[in-house]
């Protein structure tokens, strides 16, 4: 990680977000010769773009300027990104009126599109449908860093007001420079300025644009004072504005990356090891070379086939498949031993037991937490093609600055000869963060002389993508004689760091993540290991309640730091219906509760489940959660990120597990590993709350950490017994 700017930094903590925080990803180390070449050219922006006036708000010369709700965000928008510049500007005002807002952003189905283009709108003080948004094109926006960790919200959006309202106030200095007047005099509604001393005068953004003395005094000099519009002022912005694809996307008419198809194109495939780690010896090519219409191309430990038809191209894989021959290593363990593999081998060794007062109530428990894919809709896919020494790859990824480098790195090719296009896709979830599949396009279609598209299977998807680490967590902790924590341990072996911190008020504590001998590939996936350590966390939490005797609310509200945290949980439990329900007893029904925080955002969710011993199975019934992420931008997109999260959720708590053994996954199908189905649904609540005062953050990860837990708590009230496990492990009782 490269050390951030000040503002980087204070504007991550603001969000929740440590400063070095970064997403976990392995990259597949393709490398190809190549020439290297470079020269970018402005040119090719504006062929994307059209006639018109760019905008480029460089970020760091006018932040600091800035002035308005929310601290302003300079340079990158993103960790990882270089922001706004002189090329990759951030707004494009053309000649035929509309404005064009550029951001290296993506849509995967979290609503970005429709939530930065409300913050266009509201900044140009133009209607929503005057917007136009270009996303994740390489050659033409600026690199706002990867599109995860909640960050679109705080970092993003914030960036985009700033160059929209950067445009509005040098419209507004035109106007009042054409008519005479102070700028204090004009206001910009409808995409329009006007001042009350000139009825009848106006200027447009189109007629700035068309001015070749506006456009070059504008982008000469950035305005002094940059105003943003105060959450009380908001009209586009805290608006249930509906997603601008959704019509495309319900009646079939989107185009996904699946979708792409360029003229002469050719469906590829890629040799595929028998398990992980195995290196290809020796493999036959002449069956598929013998095939009418197949390319073969074999490049160190790549090889890949591509063909007129995917049918054809699966043939002619197959048949080079069955010559193959490879060394395969032993493999590190299996599901089965998987716990045992990473406590055996976590870095520096579990640590000692932390010595208790005596007399003192103590608690020990050990979590697991399994391995799990992403499952997307859409698996892998990308087209590349092949100008000359100039590459263009359409693909979905949630990074297309880093698999642009990639790219680039793995062809020798400086990265202005490569461009990244991102149409939205169907699905990420922290899984699409490295781009081997781009690559393999890339690779194929260079040996195949036209373009070549590499999408990959269901199986490959589930055998070769990244998955949510796996962990063992060990909890400890004790109690005073007033019932306080005393001591509190948590240790996270292999999954990761996020969350590991408590956020109750504890005596001496020990919270540390230890990194361990990972027999899979693993990375990103929602929240990261923000679920595995509140799952550990709130399900240790209700044992110590227990161990207290205290009600498990009344616990947590009498331990909980946090104001914004308290209040979520709170209005959970009242929503609910908590204080009742808990009471109740009913053979085989049970109700819990959980909470957390990350990345700035507050939940607390109740559930309530029906348990059948005699099978082991679990029905959840109801769940009612609370979200708290200071200002809501689109209440209806944030209620849909909290559902979504709600139901993803579901799978790791009670179902979803990646078995494996003698080195590849044994369940790599639908048929096999279980995701949450219709049938699984519980009727489901879900109340934000909105907090003008605060700034906004992002609400695509956090709402998904307190489900398995607060499962996991009812349970227990149902049957008396605690599963320490995700997924839920309940053996059926006699």
């Amino acid at each position: 990680m490269k050390p951030r700017d000040d503002w980087k930094a204070a504007a991550l903590q603001a969000a929740g977000v440590p400063a070095d925080y970064d997403e976990p990803v392995d990259v597949v180390p393709y490398r190809f010769d190549g020439p290297t070449l470079s020269e970018p050219d402005r040119r090719d922006v504006l062929k994307v773009l059209g006639a018109g006036l760019m905008i480029a708000v460089a970020a760091d010369a006018a932040a600091g300027r800035a002035t308005g709700e929310e601290p302003p965000r300079r340079g990158r928008g993103g960790p990882g990104g270089r922001g706004a510049a002189s090329v990759a500007a951030r707004v494009h005002l053309g000649e035929d009126g509309t404005g064009t807002v550029l951001t290296g952003k993506v849509e995967c189905g979290q609503g970005a599109r429709a939530e930065l283009a409300q913050a266009a709108a509201e900044e140009l003080r133009v209607p929503f449908d005057a917007v136009r948004l270009v996303m994740g094109d390489t050659d033409s926006v600026p690199d706002d860093g990867g599109t995860y960790g909640s960050l679109t919200t705080p970092m993003t959006v914030p960036a985009v007001r700033l160059g929209c309202a950067s445009a509005r106030a040098l419209l507004v200095a035109a106007a009042a420079r054409r008519w005479g007047v102070d700028a204090s005099e004009v206001v910009v509604a409808e995409g329009k300025a006007s001042a009350g001393s000139k009825p009848g005068e106006s200027l447009a953004y189109a007629e700035m644009a068309r001015d070749p003395d506006a456009a070059r005094a504008m982008s000469a000099t950035l305005p002094e004072r940059v105003e943003l519009a105060s959450a009380d002022a908001w009209k586009t912005m805290g608006t249930s504005i509906p997603k601008p694809t959704g019509r495309s996307i319900v009646t079939g008419t989107h185009e996904y990356p699946s979708d792409v198809v360029r003229p002469g194109m050719l469906y590829g495939r890629v040799l595929r090891a028998p398990s992980y780690g195995a290196t290809l010896k020796s493999v036959d090519l002449a069956p598929a070379r013998s095939m009418p219409g197949v390319v073969v191309a074999r490049d160190g430990p790549f090889v890949g086939v591509a063909a007129p038809t995917s049918a054809k191209a699966a043939e002619a894989l197959a048949a080079i498949a069955k010559t193959a021959e490879w060394d395969v290593p032993p493999p590190k363990t299996s599901s089965a031993a998987l716990f045992d593999h990473l406590r055996a081998n976590a870095q520096g060794g579990l640590p000692d037991r932390p010595p208790h007062e005596e007399g003192a109530k103590a608690l020990r428990a050990s979590y697991e937490v399994s391995y799990i894919q992403h499952c997307p809709m859409e698996t892998r896919v990308a087209v590349a093609e092949w100008e000359g020494d100039r590459l263009t790859v359409w693909v979905g990824t949630q990074v297309p600055f880093n698999v642009r480098g990639e790219t680039a790195r793995a062809f020798g090719l400086a990265e202005d000869r490569v461009r990244v296009v991102v149409p939205d896709f169907g699905g990420g979830f922290g899984g699409k963060h490295s781009g081997e599949y781009a690559v393999e396009a890339a690779r194929l279609a260079k040996e195949a002389g036209k373009p070549t598209r590499v999408a990959w299977t269901r199986a490959e998807e589930f055998a070769w993508a990244q998955f949510r680490p796996a962990g063992a967590i060990e909890m400890e902790a004790s109690l005073d004689a007033d019932g306080a924590i005393a001591t509190w341990r948590h240790i996270n072996v292999n999954s990761g760091p996020g969350s590991v911190r408590t956020p109750y008020r504890v005596g001496k504590s020990d919270c540390r993540f230890l990194p361990s001998d990972a027999p899979l590939r693993h990375g990103s996936y929602r929240a990261l290991a923000s679920t595995a350590n509140t799952f550990a966390r709130e399900a240790f939490m209700d044992e110590l309640a227990a161990l207290a005797g205290a009600d498990p609310l009344a616990f947590r509200l009498g331990l909980i730091a946090e104001p914004r945290l308290r209040d979520a949980l709170a209005e959970a439990a009242s929503r609910f219906g908590w204080e009742g329900r808990s009471k109740a007893r009913e053979p085989g029904k049970g109700v819990g509760l959980a909470c957390g925080l990350d990345k700035g955002g507050f939940v607390a969710c109740c559930v309530a489940v029906t348990v059948d011993e005699a099978e082991g199975r679990v029905k959840v019934d109801h769940v009612c959660e609370v979200f708290e992420c200071g200002k809501v931008i689109n209440p209806d997109n944030l209620r849909a990120q909290v559902e979504g999260a709600v139901v993803m959720g579901l799978g790791p708590a009670l179902f979803e597990a990646v078995e494996f053994a003698d080195g590849m996954v044994t369940n790599g199908s639908f048929r096999d590993y279980r995701v949450p189905r219709f049938a699984d649904l519980p009727a489901i609540e879900v109340h934000p709350l909105d907090r003008p005062d605060l700034p906004s953050a992002g609400a695509g990860e956090t709402p998904i950490i307190a489900v398995a837990p607060a499962i996991a708590n009812a349970v227990a009230a149902a049957t008396g017994r605690r599963c320490r496990s995700m997924p839920l492990r309940l053996e059926p009782r006699a």
